[in-house]
């Protein structure tokens, strides 16, 4: 479609960039270094992602008058990778009373016609598991809304039972399965199987137990940031992350949902003047770590999750 010269329109416009961390990939996949930086790469990139078509400039010979600035963070559940397991050893296994077994199916207490104990201690049941960690996450949600313990079943893959020392037979194994025996895994239990994996490896706490009053993944990133933007290498505005409210998406006061600010476009950062970016200049927006030891932290978040920044304003075009 020809191009009308001498007549330009003025729209409202907002152009986005993201960062996406895939799910079962790192945020330290999709970005090593400790500032995230937008409108800089976008490439490959989605709509969902980004409506730029060149990197750092507006499209075309258009000019651009941002009147606000949003950073924009998902709320997803994490995924973990399936090859991401934690190993453990020694877990007792019990019935529905909490009572040890046997390799008979005996438990402990338990007597026979004469009244004679008939439960081997010599014998006792024990698990070892190779647990992936998205099961363990589900066993840690189970514990905390529960009674403090997730329950495993022994059926269930990488479990492997033990007594005296050696593997249980699976005529063995069907006696504790039909004493009822199972493995409760406790709270601090379920913790140190997360603390044994490499630490680049470990999610957050976070993501472990999300929306339990430790905080979350939104939380953890615009309170320990800064963003930027640069028009033309100069900065026209700086500020901790938390300046900048999404003024989108799902919201709940029921507290098992969280967002960056309540999802009104009017609930969000307005520039005291608007910010003009002319034809072919440079932009851009970074999103910092200061803290070293933080960078460790948010490098480990896991996918899905995206993070937008939003210049919401006025492009002016030429009339095709």
């Amino acid at each position: 479609m020809a191009i009308v010269q001498g007549i330009r329109e003025k729209v409202h416009l907002p152009i986005y960039d993201s960062l996406t961390v895939a799910a079962e990939k790192q945020l330290r996949d999709a970005e090593p270094s400790s500032t995230l930086k937008f409108f800089v790469d976008v490439q490959k990139k989605t709509k969902l992602e980004t409506n730029l078509q060149s990197a750092s400039l507006l499209p075309h010979y258009n000019t651009f008058e941002a009147r606000a600035m949003r950073v924009v963070i998902s709320d997803l559940p994490p995924k973990f990778p399936d090859t991401l397991k934690a190993l453990g050893e020694g877990f007792d296994v019990v019935d529905s009373d909490n009572n040890s077994i046997d390799s008979d199916g005996d438990f402990e207490g338990a007597l026979d016609q004469d009244e004679q104990p008939v439960f081997d201690i010599d014998k006792v049941v024990t698990a070892n598991i190779d647990i992936r960690l998205n099961r363990l996450v589900e066993l840690l949600k189970e514990a905390l809304e529960g009674d403090g313990y997730g329950i495993l079943g022994i059926e269930e893959e990488g479990v492997t039972l033990r007594a005296a020392d050696a593997d249980l037979t699976e005529t063995q194994v069907g006696n504790v399965e039909h004493a009822g025996g199972t493995i409760r895994l406790s709270v601090a239990e379920i913790e140190d199987l997360v603390r044994d994996l490499s630490e680049k490896e470990q999610p957050i706490k976070e993501q472990l137990s999300r929306n339990n009053g430790a905080g979350t993944v939104i939380g953890k990133l615009i309170y320990n940031t800064v963003t930027t933007l640069y028009v033309g290498e100069k900065i026209m505005i700086q500020m901790p992350t938390w300046f900048f409210p999404g003024g989108a998406g799902p919201y709940s006061e029921s507290g098992h949902l969280t967002t960056h600010g309540k999802p009104s476009p009017e609930a969000t950062f307005k520039f005291a003047e608007p910010i003009f970016i002319d034809k072919q200049q440079n932009f851009r927006v970074e999103i910092e770590v200061p803290d070293t030891d933080t960078l460790k932290e948010i490098q480990r978040i896991y996918g899905p999750l995206n993070l937008w920044v939003v210049l919401d304003g006025y492009m002016t075009r030429d009339v095709q």
